[in-house]
């Protein structure tokens, strides 16, 4: 066993009082200071209060104290191998001045100390350090120095984003649903549609190389015409609360296009999938941080923001 203590903390130009307001706001909808959709969100089965369960990604935890305004802790669940508990607190440090601190202290056990070594502590010190850019772009001036990804952390990011999940056409995507007399293939494909990603299906076209036309565009769906190689095919993107959705139709015509199709539909999935995932994890690296993002919210300005952390 291997007793892990990992300490960071940042003098913020701004009063406690200020950033401790973005501090209860932890794992909210408009959750201002963790780092998505550069990262998975942090979820919380409540709201932020003694007892509630969530976390982000893989990393599974449990609010065991919190005084709002001032200390969060959060303490590690059983079977994780992580044995501890990670700790955000605000101090004052004058009127206008104030002090975050987070702390881990775990415990880790057999090859998990590898893992720790060569993984999860490489995107800790990152994620960590984000939050606390996102609180002084939140609370304060901006920020004079942000976070950069090594190398490292770019690879481990692009191996570990999320992939599209397979599910039938969901009914809400009534354009491609009724573009078709017929259909001799469908598929759809979702990702979760992570706070700070587009809510305009237009965005999102990027998943589909060529410039298709658009054929119809209502309810948060867009239709686009991909017919190739004698196929009749159209392909949709739905957004909705919680997802972005790709989904094919495909009507074949002809025996040109029966055989076509019959190479093509093998390796269809795997690069749709591919596409969605990409495009996906581009967007989320060029939307706005969490902090820019509730300074806007709080000045009525938008912003936009491209990222070094390809």
């Amino acid at each position: 066993m291997t007793a892990i203590l990992n300490v960071h903390e940042r003098v913020i130009e701004a009063p406690a009082v200020a950033v401790g307001a973005l501090l209860d706001r932890l794992s909210a909808v408009d959750d201002p200071i963790f780092p998505t959709p550069a990262w998975p969100r942090m979820r919380l089965d409540g709201p932020l209060a003694v007892g509630a369960a969530g976390g982000h990604g893989r990393i599974r935890y449990r609010v065991t104290a919190y005084e709002p305004g001032r200390r969060v802790r959060f303490g590690t669940q059983p079977g994780d191998g992580l044995d501890g508990f990670h700790e955000l607190t605000v101090e004052p440090l004058g009127a206008g001045r104030c002090r975050v601190r987070h702390v881990l202290d775990i415990e880790v056990r057999g090859l998990d100390r590898l893992q720790w070594a060569c993984v999860i502590q490489h995107l800790h010190d990152t994620m960590v350090e984000e939050i606390f850019d996102n609180i002084e772009r939140a609370a304060a001036d901006g920020v004079a120095h942000p976070v950069r990804w090594s190398p490292w952390v770019r690879l481990l990011n692009r191996l570990g984003w999320a992939r599209p999940e397979a599910i039938a056409t969901p009914a809400a995507a009534r354009l491609i649903r009724t573009s078709l007399d017929r259909t001799d293939y469908e598929d759809a494909y979702r990702m979760e549609l992570l706070p700070g990603l587009p809510r305009d299906p237009a965005a999102w076209t990027g998943i589909l190389r060529g410039g298709f036309p658009v054929l119809a565009q209502a309810d948060g769906e867009l239709l686009l015409n991909v017919n190739t190689a004698g196929l009749t095919a159209h392909a949709s993107i739905l957004i909705d609360e919680r997802y972005v959705t790709l989904s094919t139709a495909v009507k074949v015509d002809s025996l040109h296009a029966q055989l076509y199709w019959g190479v093509v539909k093998r390796v269809h999935p795997f690069m749709a999938r591919t596409m969605f995932r990409r495009t996906h994890r581009k967007l989320a690296l060029t939307a706005p941080s969490a902090g820019e993002r509730s300074r806007a919210l709080s000045s009525g300005a938008s912003v936009s923001r491209p990222s070094d952390a390809g």
